[in-house]
């Protein structure tokens, strides 16, 4: 019997395995950030051990909420910069260098085919769209991992999701990965790694890829991957040029971590997005997902632009090309926040940061606040939100507040018209 990917690389980590089923597996990176790294950084200073399994594999950033916004926000990233200082952790990325951790370290490099990643953050699984396992961790799991760079898992199950069809235009991989939320449900993937193929997911870019691996929680999954390819390989060729004397080379060396054509599946899925028009979320769960149309004239007061799921400059793009030479709808707020520096850079180069702010957006510095109401863009009671982000929980971006989830072209249409509204429609 064949394996999947995901057996591969478990089967190429797994250090022990304590128990039938258990498996602890050696990682390679270590994710961290200012809001769930410094309770277990503090934990083990308590414990007296105050130590690092690997500075190198350590990859920190303070993202959620920057620049602090209080005092209990600003220790938590000094706790997070005396840390780095004290075990001589080169890659952390402070003010000024920081981005959205889910955007800023697939763009620095530091993930690769066949890889092992956790991080305290549920979204980790987005860096599965490289062919990697990567999941999100519990304080204690991340406490072990950043002491003996180990972590325990159960053995894992794979869900295949081919994708297949023609794409209309203006539709898009966040409109994909809704309509599989919606099928499976947010409980329809659990315990399981969501593996997308199939020729809609070849064509994608991986900007695409790591859209739809980025919501594979939202079903109930571990996380989400892609197999790694020529895409993959063209994303990483400035990190990985001096392995491989070509593209073709690593292309073929990335075969190795491909499902067998005879791995075994606990689910299948075939989804054909022919048909399928933009979609949104309603209520407050990521599985409440409907049509565009269905929710066509819906108010809204903000939209948000930015996050891990969609900050990254092909998603600006998206939006630009609906608001040029447009303007906010009356009492609507419009926020941008590009998802790391060097994104913010090149949609100055672009002239999309124009774009946005002739239209009336508010643009912001990379940082993760407002998608889970922490900091800049925060709702009041019974407001409403067209996002670009992930989750549409129940007070997620502010108690008493409404998210609909949707694609950074359908944010940006109800930016201008006010209401939620088919992008299509405004296309040129």
């Amino acid at each position: 019997m064949g394996q999947t990917i995901t057996e591969k690389i478990f089967a190429a980590h797994r250090r022990d395995t304590p128990a039938p089923g258990n498996m602890v597996l050696d990682l390679d990176v270590i994710m961290c950030h200012e809001i769930t790294t410094p309770i277990a950084i503090m934990d083990l200073v308590e414990k007296g051990m105050d130590r690092v399994c690997d500075p190198t594999k350590i990859k920190a950033v303070i993202d959620h909420v920057t620049p602090a916004k209080d005092s209990k926000t600003a220790t938590q990233a000094k706790i997070m910069r005396d840390w780095a200082a004290r075990h001589d952790i080169k890659d952390f990325f402070d003010i000024g260098q920081n981005g959205v951790c889910h955007a800023l370290f697939p763009e620095k490099g530091f993930i690769r085919p066949g890889y092992t990643v956790i991080m305290g953050d549920s979204h980790t699984c987005t860096h599965g769209a490289f062919g990697a396992f990567a999941a999100g961790v519990g304080t204690t799991d991340l406490e072990v991992g950043i002491l003996k760079g180990v972590c325990a898992f159960r053995a894992p199950q794979s869900l295949k999701i081919e994708v297949t069809g023609t794409l209309q235009s203006g539709v898009v991989a966040k409109d994909i990965i809704l309509h599989i939320i919606k099928q499976l449900t947010v409980n329809g993937a659990t315990d399981m790694v969501i593996e997308f193929c199939g020729p809609v997911i070849t064509a994608m870019n991986m900007s695409s890829r790591m859209t739809l691996c980025n919501m594979a929680v939202e079903a109930g999954a571990t996380s989400g991957v892609c197999l790694p390819d020529e895409v993959t390989a063209q994303y990483l060729w400035p990190f990985i040029k001096d392995e491989y004397d070509t593209i073709e080379a690593a292309v073929n060396d990335f075969t190795k971590w491909h499902s067998d054509a005879d791995a075994l599946y606990a689910k299948n899925l075939h989804v054909d997005v022919t048909d399928l028009p933009p979609q949104v979320t309603y209520g407050y769960r990521p599985d409440n997902v409907k049509d565009i149309d269905e929710l066509s004239g819906t108010k809204i007061d903000q939209v948000y632009i930015g996050s891990c799921t969609n900050g990254r400059i092909e998603d600006v793009r998206e939006a630009a090309a609906i608001l040029k030479g447009k303007v906010l709808a009356p009492g609507v707020r419009g926020i941008l926040t590009p998802a790391t520096p060097s994104i913010y850079s090149q949609a100055l180069e672009e002239g999309l940061i124009k774009i946005f702010m002739d239209s009336g957006f508010c643009v912001l510095n990379p940082t993760c606040g407002a998608c889970l109401g922490m900091s800049s863009g925060v709702l009041a009671e019974g407001e409403v939100c067209a996002s670009t982000t992930n989750r549409n929980f129940n007070g997620r971006m502010g108690k008493g507040g409404m998210v609909h989830l949707m694609s950074p072209a359908s944010a940006a249409a109800a930016a201008v018209t006010g209401v939620i509204t088919d992008p299509r429609q405004l296309s040129s």
